[in-house]
């Protein structure tokens, strides 16, 4: 089978190298070659993907070149070239990238190579271009010369072809995620003990690195305004890593009255065990392209609070499998948080439905076997508008784009 090549700005935590980090030892499994190209070098991922047998491919710096504000041009520059080299030398079948660093510089190179199939995956809405306007002009030009532009929801596809991709070379893979069997929740006692957490107390998750976006917050706000309403040992666990708000939070827990309710647990290998301790999942944030947090609550039996942003809504069926609430809006999600706090079974009910969901449409099977098919018909010189496992409709996904109650 001929190559692949994925270009990625980094293997750092983050939703797509942990997506690539599941997704491509699978497609390995199926007799694909498959190449990854960190631009930035050694990440915590690196591993995982040789393991997984995946020929994963740095730039030729070392890694112990601090990364400042003089040798990061330097080093994307050599990242670059090397790129271009190992395009030409191994003539991939078909280059994919993901995020917009890898895009900017790859795209370019890839056409200059003559890499005969080019892939660009949008993982997120594209905020990030209002910021930096020369992105969204680059990156609209190198829409033309894409085979194929994948986004992870349906807003993001909308995203994609508002910004004038052809409708023939859009298409949409929804993330996957293993899903376990059966609905035991072997380690709820273990972890609870471990953090000094009652059986029964009431206890809510966030798995989302501290970065503003992300709404903590707004979700504070709401629960300061919901604590006398929630049981008196409640508790708030915050799963992530601190970029950079970590300080401000503990000062609003502080001054608002939770600190001895709110846990900052930071980056962990654990979460599937800290989601089967929690009783509610949330993710308050103010944009998402697909966020792969909603699908582990979700499978791990949480009833999931999300706001109406990005694919939060394609995830979660507002009153099915969870609930949805308006982004910046902490007295409604105040009110929500309470709804649910006060009813077990209605908790139950949305966790048992959220589970079936995830199995039914996001699961890591039916993923790469969306990947599969989309490659093999790209080498036989399909559009991704004729190509079942991607094409923008209801019947190709199983998910509607409206689910409706």
């Amino acid at each position: 089978m001929r190559e692949i090549l994925f270009v990625i700005g980094s293997l750092g935590i983050g939703g797509a190298e942990r997506h690539l980090a599941t997704v491509l030892p699978e497609l390995v499994k199926a007799k694909w070659s498959i190449s990854v190209y960190s631009l930035q070098g050694y990440g915590p991922l690196y591993d995982q993907l040789k393991a997984g047998g995946v020929d994963v491919i740095l730039p030729p710096v070392r890694r112990t070149v601090r990364r400042t504000a003089l040798t990061a041009p330097l080093r994307l520059f050599v990242a670059g070239g090397h790129l271009f080299a190992i395009m030409v030398r191994r003539r991939p079948a078909i280059v994919h990238f993901f995020l917009p660093e890898a895009y900017l510089l790859g795209g370019p190179l890839a056409l200059l190579a003559g890499v005969p199939v080019r892939v660009m995956s949008r993982r997120s809405l594209n905020v990030y271009q209002a910021e930096r306007m020369l992105y969204r002009g680059v990156e609209k030009i190198l829409h033309r010369w894409m085979t194929a532009v994948l986004g992870n929801s349906r807003s993001v596809v909308r995203q994609l072809r508002d910004e004038g991709v052809p409708e023939s070379r859009l298409g949409l893979i929804y993330n996957g995620i293993e899903t376990a069997d059966g609905t035991v929740r072997s380690s709820r006692a273990r972890v609870r003990a471990a953090l000094n957490i009652p059986d029964a107390a009431l206890v809510i998750v966030v798995v989302g690195n501290l970065i503003r976006y992300k709404g903590h917050v707004d979700l504070l706000d709401a629960l300061k305004r919901a604590k006398s309403r929630l049981p008196a040992d409640w508790k708030l666990l915050l799963v992530g890593r601190d970029d950079g708000m970590g300080a401000e939070l503990r000062s609003m827990t502080e001054q608002m009255g939770l600190a001895d309710n709110v846990l900052f647990l930071g980056l962990r290998n654990d979460t599937p065990s800290l989601l089967e301790a929690s009783d509610i999942g949330i993710l308050c944030s103010h944009q998402e392209g697909f966020s792969n947090a909603v699908l582990e609550g979700m499978a791990a039996g949480l009833p999931m609070i999300v706001t109406d942003v990005g694919g939060n809504p394609e995830a979660v069926v507002d009153g099915v499998t969870g609930l949805v609430v308006p982004p910046r809006d902490p007295m409604h999600l105040a009110e929500t948080i309470m709804r649910l706090a006060d009813n077990s079974a209605m908790r139950r009910q949305l966790g048992e439905a959220g589970r079936e969901r995830v199995v039914e449409h996001f699961s890591l099977k039916q993923c790469v076997q969306k990947y599969d098919q989309f490659y093999r018909e790209l080498l036989l010189g399909r559009a991704p508008r004729d190509i079942p496992a991607v094409r923008i409709d209801a019947g190709a996904h199983g998910v509607s784009p409206a689910p409706t109650v």
